[in-house]
């Protein structure tokens, strides 16, 4: 779903393999299997923007969860993870309400700002991910890193130019969620220790859902026919994705997809210019390329870190 953000949190449950045990031709499918990642995010987000703000934001990302899991259903069936306990159904359900909050300030912006600003402002999350590392994990903050988050926010000045311009409530959505979203993947990162990636997509959806309910009845419109049928497409759009993005971490580095993850950007502006009619506005593009930057400089020295332990 983000048309970037929603979708990072199966990734990030993937653990990455080791560098030295890829072979060159590898780098090559994982590159495929990320662009084809990317397609499939971009057409979520296109299918949200079409279905547009008359169904409640709480209410669509309700139904698209549902979608979801029932998707799911069959692998739960035949791998019957054990539901967690204890302080972990505990951790588990904080990041399903944070996710379904994120995913909720998501659909939200995505009926009401161009898809490319969506895309850039939510290109932050990993900045987001990087400061909270560092508070709750840990995880030093070396200069080149608070460099590059520095820079991660000037892009986001850049394309928002508050006080040159009026600052929308779709983008004020957008903002809100990119840090909410990081929260979901430094929790998931936590869970990786000692949770199966399977386990981990599972009690997303099933607490996402959980924690959607409330607001999607207390707000709930009679959903035509149409939108359920859009809403059944982004969740098999998104389950899609998720498949495709772990086929790439599996098959090389972060580091080798992330510059094929930004080309959302370039589909996403196209998307929205020939099928929405957006003007890809030049600010937006300065700043995305400003955050891209900064998250590759990121992502590069966590490799390198990595790499060295």
């Amino acid at each position: 779903m983000s048309a970037i953000l929603p979708h990072m949190a199966i990734a990030d449950t993937i653990p990455k393999p080791v560098q030295n045990q890829k072979k060159t031709d590898n780098t090559l499918i994982g590159i495929l299997w990320m662009g084809l990642a990317g397609l499939l995010f971009v057409g979520v987000t296109g299918i949200i923007r079409y279905i547009g703000s008359d169904i409640p934001p709480v209410e669509a990302a309700f139904i698209r969860y549902i979608f979801g899991l029932i998707l799911l259903v069959p692998l739960i069936i035949r791998l019957k993870p054990k539901w967690p306990k204890g302080k972990k159904l505990v951790l588990f359900s904080t990041r399903g309400i944070a996710h379904a909050i994120a995913v909720s300030l998501w659909f939200y912006a995505m009926a009401r700002i161009p898809i490319t600003e969506v895309i850039a402002i939510g290109y932050t999350a990993p900045i987001y991910v990087t400061i909270g590392a560092a508070l709750f994990l840990g995880e030093r903050l070396r200069f080149m890193r608070v460099l590059a988050v520095v820079a991660g926010f000037v892009g986001t000045l850049v394309i928002l130019r508050p006080g040159f311009q009026e600052l929308q409530i779709g983008a004020i959505a957008q903002i809100v969620a990119a840090p909410v979203f990081a929260a979901s993947f430094i929790m998931a990162k936590v869970l990786t220790r000692d949770e199966s990636p399977l386990m981990i997509v599972v009690m997303l959806s099933v607490f996402c859902t959980v924690a959607l309910t409330p607001g999607a009845l207390l707000q709930w419109q009679a959903p035509t026919l149409a939108e359920c049928f859009w809403l059944a497409i982004v969740a098999f759009l998104a389950t899609l994705g998720h498949y495709a993005q772990t086929r790439a971490y599996q098959a090389t580095s972060i580091t080798a997809t992330q510059p094929v993850w930004f080309l959302q950007l370039v589909w996403g502006a196209l998307l929205g210019w020939f099928v929405f009619d957006e003007s890809v506005d030049p600010y937006v593009i300065v700043g995305a390329g400003i955050i891209i930057t900064a998250v590759t400089i990121i992502t590069h020295r966590e490799a390198r870190a990595a790499r060295r332990k």
